[in-house]
């Protein structure tokens, strides 16, 4: 079986060493210090589960590894529409695209049954950019559970979780996510194939799209959010506008949002990616995670006030601190 795994960053590069120590011919994508030191030492990871060593091929160039059985995507998705040069000297006739991607899928209304089968969500697919580069017939859908960071170049702290469910838009338990499966098995992972995977992208979405912007717009930890009782109260309140828009098309999520709270404060003091990210001068991931929800409000006919109201704050936000925008910067720490 040979992957590519596009965007060797933190998850990916720590799948990929799993794929490779399980026994797949894994390619990382790479750039910069962090390919450098992939290339002289392999990937380390470091993990509470046992740390290994693993030294797949890594590269800058798509082109030098051709066409693979698995693309797994490591780039955050605001990336995928532009992605098409490295894209493409990946794919095959068979060649599937496993998105391990926060938020709403541009795939999501792909074979779904019901009133709005087919539908494109602006946000990720603008124009059908994102479906043009990657169609929806090859993706398989992905959620990422685990929690990793780059220590070093080439160096993968595992904080906690191996859990990669995967699914097929249309709820097949296909052989190709029969084979991906047992190869994520192999090399240390969990990773059922879920019939119903678009459940479990609404029940990680509760989160993120209630404490990423908070997260942002405050500078505050997850716990923090969790223990300051009005800020909590907006995170409920958040969770109750997902769950009620994911109802109306055709989820229905088996998770309590007493239980989603208490498991985000015993994360701790940890900083979301987007506030990560707004530390750091990236872009913010908010179209796959706040924007396209919203716009899933508008399509199902949701009011989902306080969405809106973080989403107008959390977006303003975005544009102000875009890259050369120069209006914004991080609090000290």
């Amino acid at each position: 079986m040979k992957i590519a795994v596009l965007g060797a960053g933190a998850i990916g590069a720590y799948v990929g060493a799993a794929l490779h120590r399980g026994g797949a011919d894994v390619h990382l994508v790479a750039r910069g210090e962090h390919l450098r030191a992939i290339r002289a030492d392999g990937v380390r990871v470091n993990s509470p589960r046992g740390d290994f060593v693993a030294r797949p091929h890594a590269t800058d160039d798509p082109a030098e590894i051709g066409a693979v059985d698995f693309v797994f995507l490591g780039l955050k998705a605001h990336s995928y529409a532009s992605s098409g040069s490295l894209v493409a000297p990946l794919l095959g006739d068979r060649t599937a695209v496993v998105a391990g991607q926060n938020g709403i899928p541009w795939w999501y209304f792909h074979k779904l049954a019901g009133p709005y089968e087919g539908r494109q969500i602006e946000a990720v697919d603008p124009g059908g950019a994102t479906s043009k580069v990657l169609p929806p017939e090859r993706a398989i859908g992905c959620v990422v559970y685990p929690a990793t960071v780059i220590e070093a170049p080439g160096v993968i702290r595992h904080l906690e979780g191996t859990r990669f469910s995967i699914g097929e838009p249309g709820g097949e338990v296909s052989e190709r996510c029969t084979e991906l499966s047992e190869a994520m098995i192999a090399g240390g992972l969990k990773c059922p194939v879920e019939p119903n995977l678009r459940d479990d992208i609404w029940i990680k979405l509760m989160g993120n799209v209630a404490f990423n912007p908070i997260s942002a717009l405050t500078r505050a930890t997850m716990v923090e959010i969790c223990r300051h009782p009005p800020a909590r109260r907006l995170v409920t309140l958040l969770m109750e506008e997902t769950l009620d828009i994911a109802a109306r098309v055709g989820s229905t999520p088996d998770i309590s949002i007493e239980k989603r709270l208490r498991g985000a404060e015993g994360v701790g003091h940890h900083k979301t990616s987007m506030l990560q990210d707004l530390e750091a001068g990236k872009q913010l991931e908010l179209d796959a995670i706040v924007t396209a929800v919203v716009e899933m409000a508008d399509i199902a006919g949701a009011e989902a006030p306080n969405l809106r109201a973080v989403h107008a704050a959390i977006d303003l936000l975005a544009r102000r601190s875009a890259p050369g925008a120069g209006a914004v910067t991080a609090a000290p720490q």
